[in-house]
């Protein structure tokens, strides 16, 4: 692959030896000279995971050194990534490329004393392993995932939010929306803009599980969508309508905050009027172990803190949708590797990697 480096050390060398003239020579290296800082990727030496050590992998990757293998067999990268333009890499090196970026907020040049390779190929090798988790792992959690969210698996969680003081013995799981904060678009910034939290945002729909995962996620929608809105529009009470039974045939529900209506398969506090000590009660013992769904949200984003650098998600420029449900997805795999606090505090531990990429 001839870089812009290469051609004008070429056109440098033809000049020299008189094939074009001086007018040419100027013409055809400004053509040759990129817009973006040219920055001496080639004096870092080539990505080798076997080189890091297990201290720097937790932080740069969020995954353990051993583990990272393990990922990339489960997700089904294959051992070379090739681009539109013929750059290859390991599939190795562009996962924890993406891991990296993900981690923390970063530009691509960042990246470079890491793995050694120019801006462009980054860039696009990030991109290309989001694209490639997301085409093939996405249902997993946008649909009904009948592997953690099968009638069996219902009741235990159930049985484990009710043996943590719920009021209701047939939840199994909890439902809320979250805002993510993005940079204020150029155009239509009113369909984006979030009033009640102040900020130009996109949001998302999650159902969480007392294992710890995040079983169902519906979005991006624009920010000022109303929680109930996005049930509707998500199908996901149809899915509540089809699925949400015990073993034994009896109705299980979610719980959610005021926001929701009540249905048989979705309860939410009591509300309005007076309150008798009984829904007082009742309410207090629900909100406890609904703070779970926040804590969950808190992970995600802890743990991949490029989400929460809003002047870098830019509508029409990043893939600001996807990459939030890529998020969503890497954080359920370390969940299954390491667990979390909402496992911990129902003490139920979540299923393993290679049962939850099954």
């Amino acid at each position: 692959m001839t870089t812009f480096r290469n051609a004008r050390d070429l056109l440098l060398l033809t000049f020299c030896e008189g094939s074009i003239t001086e007018d040419e020579f100027l013409l055809l290296y400004d053509l040759n000279t990129s817009k973006n800082p040219e920055y001496p990727y080639w004096d870092y030496k080539k990505f080798c995971l076997q080189d890091k050590d297990e201290a720097e992998c937790k932080t740069e990757f969020r995954f353990q050194k051993n583990d990272i293998p393990l990922l990339l067999n489960v997700l089904g990268l294959p051992e070379k990534i090739t681009c539109k333009q013929g750059t290859v890499c390991r599939g190795t090196e562009a996962l924890c490329m993406l891991l990296k970026r993900l981690a923390y907020p970063c530009r691509y040049s960042d990246l470079m004393s890491t793995f050694g390779r120019p801006v462009p190929e980054i860039s696009m090798i990030s991109n290309q392993v989001v694209d490639f988790i997301f085409e093939h792992h996405s249902h997993r959690i946008t649909g009904w995932n009948h592997t953690v969210l099968n009638a069996h698996s219902l009741q235990i969680y159930a049985d484990a939010v009710s043996n943590r003081g719920a009021a209701l013995d047939n939840c199994f799981g909890f439902v809320d929306g979250t805002v993510r904060p993005i940079c204020r678009p150029d155009l239509n910034q009113r369909l984006v803009y979030n009033g009640h939290k102040r900020v130009h945002a996109l949001k998302f729909q999650s159902v969480v599980t007392p294992n710890g995962l995040v079983a169902n996620l519906y979005g991006p929608v624009e920010g000022k969508k109303h929680d109930a809105g996005m049930l509707r529009d998500s199908g996901l009470y149809n899915d509540l309508q089809r699925y949400a039974f015990s073993p034994t045939g009896q109705p299980l529900c979610i719980y959610g905050d005021p926001a929701y209506p009540l249905r048989i398969h979705i309860q939410a506090p009591f509300r309005n009027g007076i309150l008798t000590p009984q829904m007082q009660n009742f309410n207090a013992a629900m909100s406890t172990v609904r703070t779970s769904v926040e804590w969950l949200f808190g992970d995600v984003v802890n743990s991949f803190c490029f989400l929460d650098f809003k002047k870098n998600l830019k509508i029409g420029l990043s893939q600001i949708g996807k990459m939030y449900i890529v998020c969503v997805l890497l954080r359920n795999a370390l969940t299954c590797l390491y667990g979390n606090s909402t496992s911990e505090f129902f003490n139920l531990d979540p299923p393993t990697l290679q049962e939850y990429f099954a």
